[in-house]
């Protein structure tokens, strides 16, 4: 299955890439509700990624995005990323989205990944979503709290560039990351769940249009009956042997 996969890859003039929390965990970067470890670990992650939480207590939310920062910071990009970006140099015009919040795309090599769920090194100020640039790492205070830095256009607080719960995904993002699988001919996702909408709908957008659609995953997903081929394992297992077979 894996050589009719690369076939079509190797093929396509358009390809889309969507990759989401399952690449990222294969570097060390623990999912989203995984990430609350050591002093963390006593709250709900719906107590900390909310408009709501922020204005209630922004230090603590800060910190918490600090410590986050500095996890994916000590993480490198794996095989999977590094043929995401092979890809993207073999077929002019490939797009990469994620659902990741990680630069792990761009350290590998990926030019301009649309980050559907914004990301942790993109923060903004939260009176006007002016961009901020990220301070300096500061070491945090008892119960992990840091105060946020100041936004240098109006002083309002800079809070992460993140979507929170309550909060719909940029438009921008969201209108490029569709007309990308409405117009290409092979989507390749990798590590979703399929279960988290409206990104889940992506693959079946593709799938409408004509698309070839290709899933690596380790498990059976909601997508897996829309999907021409299905191919079981990681995206450090997979990707590169894929890109290998198909260029």
């Amino acid at each position: 299955m894996i050589d009719e996969a690369a076939a079509a890859l190797g093929a396509a003039g358009r390809v889309v890439v969507f990759t989401c929390a399952g690449i990222s965990a294969e570097s060390g970067v623990p999912t989203f509700r995984d990430d609350l470890t050591g002093l963390w670990a006593r709250y709900d992650p719906e107590q900390l990624a909310t408009p709501e939480a922020f204005d209630t207590d922004p230090d603590l939310v800060w910190g918490w995005y600090e410590w986050r920062r500095a996890r994916v910071r000590q993480a490198s990009p794996n095989a999977g990323h590094v043929a995401v970006a092979a890809i993207e140099a073999r077929v002019p015009g490939s797009v990469v989205v994620t659902q990741n919040v990680d630069d792990l795309h761009e350290r590998a090599g990926s030019t301009a990944p649309i980050h559907l769920h914004g990301s942790l090194f993109a923060p903004r100020c939260a009176a006007s979503a002016h961009p901020a640039e990220l301070p300096e790492s500061a070491a945090a205070s008892d119960g992990g709290r840091i105060e946020p830095p100041r936004c240098t256009e109006c002083d309002a607080l800079v809070r992460p560039g993140v979507v929170w719960f309550g909060e719909p995904l940029p438009e921008a993002a969201l209108s490029a990351a569709v007309d990308a699988c409405g117009d290409c001919d092979v989507l390749l996702t990798v590590g979703t769940s399929g279960v988290v909408y409206p990104a889940a709908a992506l693959p079946l957008i593709a799938a409408r249009a004509g698309a070839t659609v290709i899933q690596i995953n380790p498990d059976r997903t909601p997508l897996d009956d829309v999907c021409t081929f299905n191919l079981r394992g990681t995206a450090a297992q997979l990707l590169p042997a894929l890109v290998r077979s198909a260029f």
